[in-house]
């Protein structure tokens, strides 16, 4: 399975010297346009020289800029897919119809926790488990459910966590509460939602910390995020698949749940009682 540029960035970062790794934050925070302009223009925007860029994007695995250009443009055609125009793969002989779903389905979850590090979960589980600020959880048209979900487990275990419903002007009206201590989880996955792209800068601008769920394609939220999940979501199926974002959203449940055993469960117990 061929990794998106994002993925190879989150595998490889950790071993990038100083200039490369500008260039990867800078990449990431306009992904994928500014890898589209030419190589002066990208080293411009992230400050470093042209040779860094060209290092950077051998390091990625490219022979050359055009060829690290071209892997962006295919990525940018497949974000704009509709499920209208999505081509579907036919399903294999004597498979049926399941089949090459359910394949389809746990490669997305092993390619995603491939390229998800487990300093970067337990950053998260760290953040979400810190008691001194609020979490809002928040999703798109067919990703707010796992929002949802997740606030459900969360709430249980501690208290200060909101799943922001209802109209664009409702999420707005709670902006006020939020501050540099709280966490905002998004769930934002293509067709990108224009409303939490808007929403998400303006907690940016609040100093909110933004945990971002999306795909391997990157909602443009990711350029106000401080961690980004990218997750697999293509199926064969005019639809893409929520299910590798829902595991991970379980791990990150779990593991924040194991953080706060002792205060959990006595919240747990509390709420067992008031029913």
């Amino acid at each position: 399975m061929i990794s998106s540029i994002a993925e190879l960035i989150s595998d490889r970062i950790g071993t990038m010297p100083a200039g490369e790794r500008r260039a990867a934050q800078t990449l990431i925070a306009n992904y994928p346009l500014i890898g589209l302009k030419t190589v002066a223009e990208f080293s411009a925007a992230a400050g470093v020289s042209s040779p860094t860029i060209l290092r950077f994007v051998a390091r990625l695995g490219f022979q050359n800029y055009p060829e690290f250009q071209s892997a962006l443009q295919d990525e940018l055609a497949a974000q704009l897919q509709s499920p209208a125009s999505r081509t579907l793969n036919p399903s294999s002989p004597g498979g049926g119809a399941v089949s090459p779903m359910l394949e389809a389905t746990l490669d997305n979850m092993r390619e995603t926790f491939r390229h998800l590090s487990d300093k970067q979960l337990a950053d998260i589980v760290a953040k979400l488990a810190d008691r001194r600020g609020k979490t809002f959880l928040i999703g798109g048209r067919f990703t707010d459910p796992l929002a949802r979900y997740m606030a459900a487990h969360l709430a249980i275990i501690q208290p200060n966590v909101f799943h922001l419903a209802g109209q664009e002007s409702i999420w707005r009206d709670r902006l006020i509460d939020m501050g540099k201590r709280d966490v905002l989880i998004i769930f934002d996955i293509r067709r990108y939602q224009d409303s939490l792209v808007r929403f998400a800068e303006t907690a940016h601008q609040r100093g909110v910390q933004i945990v971002l769920f999306t795909d391997q394609w990157l909602s443009p939220i990711a350029r106000f995020a401080r961690h980004v999940i990218a997750g697999r979501t293509a199926v064969p199926s005019a639809w893409d698949s929520s299910a590798a974002l829902f595991v991970v959203a379980e791990t990150l449940i779990g593991a924040v749940t194991r953080q706060l055993e002792a205060d959990g469960a006595k919240r747990i117990r509390e709420l067992e009682s008031l029913r």
